[in-house]
């Protein structure tokens, strides 16, 4: 399986990219990941992305479903088991999503009730996503 994080808006403060970095690094000892920051929230952005047809495209919206670390756990590795070739996370800048890529999204993830710093958003994705292949794996470290 793939992951995508595509994130609105570029990383600015050098410590949030770091934490990104680092995460993004961890997960890539289980499955092949990529992060792209685009500038541009429309249509032609969305062409750019290529989303596989098959693939499962994550929108990250408040109103989303919300799970437990476990639970998200056990959805990546459902997906993961069922044979998904691209899990594509969508994540927006403070001006949200235009709706071209909100209809594009198979499912809505919160990541919390409270309101976040859309780069503070993204290290809290890639810290859960690396926290859910751990889980899988029965590493200690959500311990």
């Amino acid at each position: 399986m793939k992951i995508r994080i595509v994130a609105l808006g570029k990383t600015r403060k050098g410590e949030i990219r770091a934490l990104v970095d680092d995460y993004v690094g961890r997960i890539g000892h289980y499955c092949e990941i990529e992060v792209t920051e685009s500038r541009e929230a429309n249509s032609t952005t969305l062409r750019k992305l290529k989303l596989e047809p098959s693939g499962v495209t994550v929108l990250l919206d408040a109103a989303g479903k919300q799970f437990t670390s476990q639970q998200f756990a056990g959805w990546l590795g459902d997906l993961r088991d069922r044979g998904t070739r691209e899990l594509v996370f969508l994540c927006g800048d403070a001006g949200g999503f235009p709706k071209e890529m909100r209809d594009a999204a198979k499912y809505k993830l919160s990541l919390s009730t409270l309101t976040m710093p859309h780069e503070f958003a993204r290290v809290v994705l890639a810290e859960q996503i690396y926290r859910a292949f751990a889980i899988l794996a029965g590493h200690p470290y959500p311990k």
